[in-house]
């Protein structure tokens, strides 16, 4: 397995996360769940933005509980894009590569290839304000493709765009998985809307992954109350009109 969470645990007061979890490398998997069920916190535990109380985490293999964020085999994007409105997407994006924008020739080169697969190319320029919220998630999103990572964690980064926005940006992360052999955990609220990405869905529900398994077969035959009542909620709330 190239992810696996070994009963991880991690405690917020008196509410706490509870997960054992394996992901095959290349996979694409889906968290859903109410808010406040785990799934944010989750992703932070693999990235290494908090750190568990107990269990292990393991990429490729290897124990990464220990080991920083920035020395993890893990990109993580959230919902807020985090470009720095005074640098161009250009630069924004050459910031995955070095810090101080000290770029060598092999940067330069991810750069190029990561702006041409998210098709930013023509707008290398321009500041985030003069671009769609599209065209930053995608700078974003070409950020991430720079440093050259093969764990990508996604936490709701297209919720705040339109569907048609949403169904091009899914699309676009599945051929860039596809391409550069990613691993993927999309958190999303919008399960129909992402099951042509994710082979695989969990469903968590108070810290706990109460479902796990093929995303058609989860969605289509929910197996715990809790999960039919999410699904009977999102259906009732929520578009997934193209």
């Amino acid at each position: 397995m190239f992810l696996e969470l070994d009963d991880v645990e991690f405690s917020l007061g008196h509410w706490r996360l509870q997960v054992s979890l394996c992901l095959e490398q290349g996979q694409c998997l889906a968290l859903i769940g109410p808010s406040g069920a785990g799934k944010s916190t989750l992703l932070s535990l693999i990235a290494g933005f908090e750190t568990p109380s107990r269990g292990t985490i393991r990429i490729n293999g290897d124990p990464v509980n220990q080991l920083d964020p920035a020395f993890r085999p893990v990109t993580m994007m959230f919902q807020e894009n985090n470009l720095f409105n005074h640098l161009n997407l250009y630069d924004n994006i050459a910031l995955g590569c070095h810090p101080g924008l000290k770029l060598s020739a092999s940067d330069k080169d991810r750069i190029h290839i990561a702006m041409t697969a998210t098709e930013l190319t023509a707008i290398a320029t321009r500041l985030p304000a003069d671009v769609s919220g599209g065209e930053r998630q995608r700078a974003a999103l070409a950020r991430c493709l720079v440093q050259d990572r093969p764990l990508l964690l996604l936490d709701e980064p297209f919720a705040s765009l339109d569907p048609r926005l949403r169904h091009q940006m899914h699309a676009l992360v599945d051929s860039l998985r596809k391409a550069n052999e990613l691993t993927v955990i999309v958190v999303t609220h919008l399960p129909n809307e992402i099951a042509p990405l994710a082979e695989t869905t969990a469903f968590m529900h108070d810290g706990r992954v109460l479902e796990h398994g093929p995303t058609v077969e989860l969605l289509a035959d929910p197996q715990h109350a809790e999960l039919n009542r999410y699904l009977e909620f999102t259906q009732a709330h929520y578009t997934y009109d193209f």
